[in-house]
């Protein structure tokens, strides 16, 4: 199995991460009860809670296309030191990238982002070229 590929299984870790994340800063804010329900008259999320939101959202823009890539350097048999590299790149900045938005640290935070699309930059020229 590539390193694509297993960093593609390795990824639904990263997935879940973000979900956790995400629903737990939704939990502490509203409550278990509450997000137990329909949702009907909710508040306006906190700070913490809305970036939790972001950072899911961040991560739905580009998980898509990772994936892409990922399975079609495996298809294509095309795996290379431009496609690991960049693999390894966005799987790690992604994880990195997580905490950095959730206490808002800002700067450094868009340097990681920037890395993981490097990362699936690295890919796409790997793959394609």
């Amino acid at each position: 199995m590539s390193i694509e590929l297993t960093l593609l299984i390795w990824s639904t870790t990263l997935f879940a991460g973000y979900i956790g994340v995400q629903s737990t800063l939704y939990r502490m804010q509203h409550g278990i009860i509450f997000a137990n329900t329909g949702r009907d008259n909710e508040a306006p999320p906190n700070p913490m809670n809305a970036r939790g939101e972001k950072a899911l959202r961040n991560l739905l823009e580009t998980y898509a296309v990772f994936v892409a890539l990922a399975v079609a350097t495996e298809l294509s048999g095309r795996s290379d030191v431009l496609t690991q590299v960049g693999a390894h790149l966005y799987f790690w900045a992604r994880w990195a990238y997580l905490p950095l938005y959730i206490l808002a640290v800002p700067q450094i935070r868009s340097l990681v982002w920037l890395i993981s699309a490097i990362g699936l930059m690295l890919m796409f020229f790997g793959v394609a070229f």
